[in-house]
């Protein structure tokens, strides 16, 4: 009897990571777009699951700020907000920039060599605009390097905070194809660790984060209705 109600229990969990990861990445994305109302009818059609995980998800993405509730009209993908934005990309630059000059010590041949094995992955994404891939590759990208670093929490504690940032970002690769800037600066963070020098590490890091604030305002006037 305890393994078969831990199988279903087991399947329930998947069910529910399935149903919260699928609505994640699709809000992440944009193709659930900032503003638009959601139901649970429809997400049930759409995901072909029972109300309860969806519930579950909700509650989870609303603490994560990515859904917003009303009482008269329900669920609402949040808007993205700048202040929030703001603050995220202070405590990631801040906290990266400390970690990237640890990176100049830390990380060894092996390492770098995966840093530039992901910029190599990342300039194939370029060649063939696929935005999706290559935000996915500039996340794994500061991972690693956060990760190399033995900053496993630290990283976690970025992505807590970075959700408004992250749909920005997003936003940013998806609206304009072009990307060299972001590579070079790529190239050059990976060749400062390799150099080990801390200096000119951190100030391309800072230099590569500041990239989405310098386009903000473009972006804001592009895409009016996202924004709160």
């Amino acid at each position: 009897m305890s393994i078969q109600i831990d199988a279903l229990r087991d399947k329930r969990g998947l069910i529910r990571d399935f149903v919260y990861e699928t609505l994640k990445k699709n809000i992440m994305e944009l193709r659930l777009e900032p503003g638009r109302f959601i139901s649970e009818k429809e997400l049930v059609e759409m995901l072909q699951v029972s109300r309860t995980p969806i519930r579950e998800a909700l509650v989870k993405l609303t603490q994560e700020e990515l859904i917003a509730t009303t009482p008269q009209k329900g669920s609402i993908i949040s808007l993205i907000d700048l202040q929030h934005a703001e603050e995220s990309r202070f405590a990631r630059k801040t906290l990266e920039s400390a970690v990237v000059r640890e990176a100049c010590e830390l990380l060894g041949k092996e390492q770098v060599l995966h840093l530039q094995n992901l910029v190599s992955l990342q300039e194939l994404c370029e060649s063939e605009q696929n935005y999706g891939r290559l935000f996915e590759l500039d996340e794994e990208f500061h991972k690693s390097i956060m990760i190399g670093c033995g900053r496993a929490r630290t990283w976690g504690l970025i992505q807590q905070m970075a959700t408004h940032d992250n749909r920005i970002r997003f936003l940013r690769l998806a609206s304009d194809s072009d990307w060299q800037i972001i590579l070079a600066q790529h190239r050059g963070i990976v060749r400062a660790i390799k150099e080990k020098d801390p200096d000119q590490a951190e100030k391309m890091l800072r230099d590569h984060l500041e990239l989405v604030v310098i386009e903000k305002e473009n972006l804001k006037q592009k895409y009016a209705k996202f924004f709160k």
